[in-house]
């Protein structure tokens, strides 16, 4: 297939699968008037690629699964370097939900003292009452 009818199939630009060319993640292959061809293994890297971004992973963060699928596997995570990467994902997520955890806690920490006020200050207009929940329509 054109790289036109990869970006479709893929859900992409044909400037993204330049650009994962030019980041040696995707190979084209040539036709003989020189154009761009691609097999269903390029649409099945791709996919991999799209699924782990959608999850966080940056570009360079698939490389590993992109190797692995390349080298005949049946998926893309099924490699020690692919593994490695989940691992290291794991800990930034748990690190990131550890920091929010804590911000959560003193977030909450302060509403409860300033509810637990409920005198506002001089020249301090704020309802006592959360804001009217925009999704829910008035009878």
């Amino acid at each position: 297939m054109r790289i036109g009818e990869l970006a479709q199939a893929a859900g992409t630009s044909t400037r993204t699968l330049r650009y994962y060319e030019a980041r040696g993640l995707l190979t084209a292959r040539r036709d003989h008037n020189g154009h761009r061809t691609y097999g269903p293994e390029d649409l099945r890297l791709l996919r991999q690629i799209r699924m782990l971004q959608s999850f966080g992973f940056g570009l360079e963060e698939t490389r590993p699964f992109v190797e692995c699928l390349r080298a005949g596997n049946p998926a893309g995570d099924t490699c020690p370097a692919s593994l490695a990467v989940y691992r290291a994902k794991l800990a930034e997520l748990d690190a990131v939900i550890a920091e929010l955890t804590e911000v959560r806690a003193v977030v909450g920490e302060r509403l409860s003292r300033a509810e637990a006020a409920a005198t506002p200050a001089p020249g301090c207009a704020f309802a006592l009452t959360p804001p009217a929940d925009p999704t829910r329509s008035s009878p």
